[in-house]
Parts: C-alpha cells; sequence; structure tokens
C-alpha cells in the first residue's frame, strides 16, 4: 500500500512539472509578444520625406504582427493597431494552446518588416526583435522562476548569494 502512495505522489508530481512547463513557455510567449508588439513603430508622418497617401493611419506593422503554433502564419493583415491591444488580445487563443515542445511563430509579413528590423524606422533604430533576443535569457528566468513559487530572478539570485548554494 505504502508503493501505491508513493507512486500516486510522484504522478501527481509529474502532472504538476508538466503544467508548470506549460504554464513557463505561455508566460514567455506572452512576454516576448508583448514586448515585440509594443516596440513596433507606428507610422508618424511628420518625420517622412514625403506626404502619406490620402487616409493612411499609422499601426499597420504593430497589427501584422501574428502568433501562431506548428508552422508560421502567411499573408498580410488589413488591419491598423496604432495601441498594439487589438493585436495582443487577437494572440491569447493561440498563447493559450501553447504547451511545451511546441514550435511557436510570431511574424509579421509586411515587405517593409525586414527594413524595420535593420533600423530603418527612428522608433526602433535597433530593430524589435533583436532587442528582444537580447532579453531572452532574463525573460526565460523571470518565467521560470515566477512559476516557481512566485518568485522573481533578482529574489532567486538574492537567495542563492545569500545561502551560498
Amino acid at each position: 500500500m505504502a508503493n501505491m502512495s508513493f507512486s500516486m505522489q510522484i504522478a501527481e508530481f509529474i502532472a504538476k512539472t508538466k503544467a508548470n512547463q506549460d504554464l513557463v513557455v505561455r508566460d514567455i510567449v506572452f512576454k516576448i509578444d508583448n514586448k515585440i508588439v509594443d516596440r513596433s513603430p507606428v507610422g508618424n508622418a511628420k518625420f517622412w520625406k514625403h506626404a502619406p497617401p490620402p487616409g493612411y493611419v499609422g499601426g499597420r506593422f504593430r497589427a501584422n504582427w501574428q502568433l501562431s503554433l506548428g508552422s508560421p502564419a502567411t499573408g498580410m493583415l488589413d488591419a491598423v493597431d496604432k495601441d498594439g491591444s487589438a493585436t495582443i488580445a487577437a494572440h491569447g487563443a493561440v498563447n493559450k494552446a501553447a504547451k511545451a515542445g511546441d514550435v511557436i511563430y510570431l511574424v509579421n509579413n509586411l515587405p517593409y518588416a525586414k527594413r524595420i528590423e535593420e533600423g530603418w524606422s527612428r522608433q526602433a533604430p535597433v530593430g524589435v526583435v533583436a532587442l528582444t533576443v537580447v532579453e531572452f535569457r532574463t525573460i526565460v528566468d523571470n518565467a521560470v522562476n515566477g512559476v516557481r513559487d512566485g518568485t522573481t530572478a533578482g529574489e532567486f539570485a538574492q537567495g542563492y548569494s545569500t545561502y551560498k548554494l
């Protein structure tokens, strides 16, 4: 009987660990998604050499970030999102479905997306994705530590050095 109880405890631990992995993945995706969408420049015609086309409204680049599982989204969206909230909301269902081990894509298929990433925009002189890649380890550390007892990377580091672990 004791073995049965121990086996059940192990099974419960495994189930919790798998669920935590999924939570960490979703948290990482959420944070990366938010950073990339928030950092995406929104066209501002006052900085342009030429007048914008009639009816121009900025926010198309920001609205064209597409989150998908398994394969990258293709095509472009006919949408404008100046503050990014609609884009992030549209990604919610995909993020909720993400699990550890999934291949997750965040793509922008607009023809000028590469130019923006290469510093073409005054609002994103070092790009959008590259800056987020630099922060990737911190994003992952914070997500893991946030799931592990609600601690942050800073709190974990402090405990690590305090107890000389």
